[in-house]
């Protein structure tokens, strides 16, 4: 989760494999998480909260359509929005990719950061929101939004940022649970309107990207918080200039 301003979210936020919140080197493998400006400390404390039971939130697996997804791409920077306990971003990582990965979860982070130390592996860990973040435009080859919680605003920022940091060729891969129905999601709390959707970023695209898939399909999760869930829309698009 990233861009909330309240402590509102949406249920199952980042409910799938692994996915979560948001979104310098210590000694051996791992790198250290980087404080960044985290957004709502309200927020923060909600999913720090929710992954602080003494068992893994998410199943431990990586998403299966990000595996789907990424299978006919050439490793190079990778953005994990929202990475949870680090399924995903320790996966991209093993296939060579560079990844950074946020989230706003400290918690998560530390889980995901231990992880990788006991894998052996190297990420970039930062604890911040996706805005907050301020990444240089342009600079990922890849940017994976998995079932990510971000808050819309007026100008359409969150999702503006997701595509602006995707490098020229580069894939933006953007998947989500079908959105709830207005009286669903008011038990919850929350109104589907407020959080970005695959559709609310494929509505911003233009002639500069080319949308390579547009779908909702089938999912099989066994485990974790989202294992209920039967299908994903998907978004992916590859940006031209």
């Amino acid at each position: 989760m990233a861009e909330h301003e309240t402590a509102t979210l949406p249920f199952d936020a980042g409910a799938d494999a692994d996915a979560g919140a948001g979104a310098a080197a210590d000694a051996g493998a791992g790198v250290g998480v980087e404080a960044g400006a985290a957004g709502s400390s309200a927020v923060e404390a909600v999913w720090d909260q929710r992954y602080s039971g003494p068992d893994r939130l998410w199943s431990g697996q990586p998403n299966g359509t990000l595996l789907a997804e990424t299978a006919g791409l050439a490793p190079g920077r990778v953005l994990d929005v929202g990475c949870g306990e680090g399924a995903d971003a320790l996966w991209l990582a093993e296939q060579g990719w560079q990844v950074t990965a946020l989230d706003v979860s400290r918690v998560a982070l530390e889980r995901a950061e231990a992880e990788g130390r006991r894998r052996g592996v190297d990420v970039a860990w930062l604890h911040s929101g996706l805005v907050e973040a301020a990444l240089a435009p342009r600079s990922f080859e890849l940017v994976s939004a998995q079932y990510p919680a971000l808050f819309r605003t007026p100008g359409n920022v969150a999702e503006h940022t997701l595509m602006d940091v995707v490098a020229p060729g580069g894939t933006l891969l953007v998947v989500h649970h079908p959105a709830p129905t207005v009286s669903e999601a008011k038990v919850h709390g929350f109104h589907p309107d407020d959080y970005v959707s695959p559709a609310n970023v494929a509505a911003l695209l233009d002639d500069k990207w080319v949308v390579e898939v547009d779908e909702v399909r089938p999912r099989h999760v066994a485990t974790g918080a989202g294992s209920h869930h039967t299908h994903d829309v998907v978004l992916r698009a590859r940006r031209l200039a």
